[in-house]
């Protein structure tokens, strides 16, 4: 599939979807954990496969766990019935851990399980693009080197947090370019780390690192889609533009005006319906009124993409999706018979005249 046709295409068209990060949910219709789930390839495909035929979005979409690398390269993951692993620990802090890290093949720990679960996935799903997912190379560092060290390291120990961005980048060329390999459509790049820094900081130890990949992995048929959930992302905006990414998502404290009026045009700009005080609240009320407010605000770009903030919880009440499309569907339902209702008007003689805006 031509990726850069099919960008244009949802920025041109009115008939516009919604794309909510959502894959997990689908462990309420397999009937498993999400511990299960996230071990078999199998279930990962199926999961796929039964979000993609309850919701009619854009593109379908594998897991955001963001502990598959940092696990493969030898951190020590924890699992959950009803939540994602997580990563617990510090692999390495020191120059010598540093430089005994060895990168990882391809296959290791759980990348070997994501792999086949995207091939499957990709034979279930072929109606619409399908994307893989992975961590971006500064949440990887973190990772490894506890998250809160690897901030107090850009400074004190810049070179040393270099060294494992070098060795998390090497990796994660070679486990996107599988997935690409694979024939994915794209790939979720997310780097919510980057964000905790100043944007000069970002630029150094992430969106450099990000730019490399896109670089050599981004073409007219595989796209790279980067997100970022961190706050006030709106003001390091120049930082996320240079990764060169055509496909940008962002979290629930980002001003979505803002970074719309500041992204390019031509580039696809996603958020931002807060999963956990919306998508998981216990009124559907609510879930429709917050989606209609950001629908109002921001429909008027044709490059925004109405999404979730992150990636919706597992256990998100079903319900509550739902209502995030019907409201989705309806709102643009509404705004595309107004412009055709205008249309018609401009177009009618005895009206025009008379329909003209108003003079300041």
């Amino acid at each position: 599939m031509n990726m850069d046709a099919w960008i244009r295409e949802q920025i041109a068209t009115q008939d516009k979807k919604a794309m909510p990060l959502c894959s997990f949910p689908a462990v309420q219709q397999l009937f498993i954990t999400v511990e299960q789930l996230v071990k078999s390839s199998t279930e990962m495909a199926l999961g796929v496969r039964l979000i993609a035929d309850r919701y009619d979005m854009p593109f379908a979409i594998t897991y955001m766990d963001l502990s598959v690398e940092a696990e493969a390269f030898g951190a020590t993951c924890t699992y959950h019935a009803e939540d994602v692993p997580t990563i617990t620990g510090q692999l390495v802090s020191t120059e010598e851990e540093v430089e005994a890290l060895q990168i990882p093949e391809i296959g290791a720990g759980r990348t070997g399980k994501v792999l086949r679960g995207l091939g499957k996935s990709l034979k279930l799903v072929n109606d619409r693009p399908v994307f893989g997912n992975c961590i971006g190379p500064f949440s990887l560092a973190g990772r490894l080197m506890d998250v809160n060290e690897v901030l107090i390291m850009t400074y004190e120990e810049p070179e040393l947090v270099h060294a494992v961005l070098e060795k998390a980048t090497q990796f994660l060329l070679k486990y996107i370019k599988a997935m690409k390999d694979l024939g994915a459509n794209g790939v979720v790049l997310a780097e919510p780390l980057a964000g905790l820094m100043s944007e000069s900081a970002m630029q150094e130890f992430s969106s450099d690192y990000v730019r490399r990949i896109v670089d050599e992995l981004q073409d007219e048929e595989f796209v790279i889609l980067y997100h970022n959930c961190s706050n006030a992302i709106e003001k390091k905006v120049n930082a996320v533009i240079s990764t060169g990414a055509k496909m940008f998502h962002f979290g629930v404290k980002a001003d979505m005006w803002a970074l719309l009026i500041s992204m390019p045009k031509d580039v696809i700009v996603m958020g931002n319906i807060s999963p956990s005080a919306v998508f998981m609240c216990d009124s559907t009320d609510k879930m429709a009124k917050d989606t209609q407010a950001l629908l109002r605000r921001c429909m008027v770009f044709e490059n925004f993409m109405i999404s979730s903030g992150c990636d919706i919880p597992a256990m998100t009440p079903l319900e509550n999706i739902d209502k995030f499309f019907e409201v989705i569907k309806l709102g643009y339902h509404k705004a595309k018979l107004a412009s055709k209702i205008r249309r018609m008007y401009q177009h009618d003689t005895s009206a025009a005249g008379i329909l003209q805006p108003e003079k300041k």
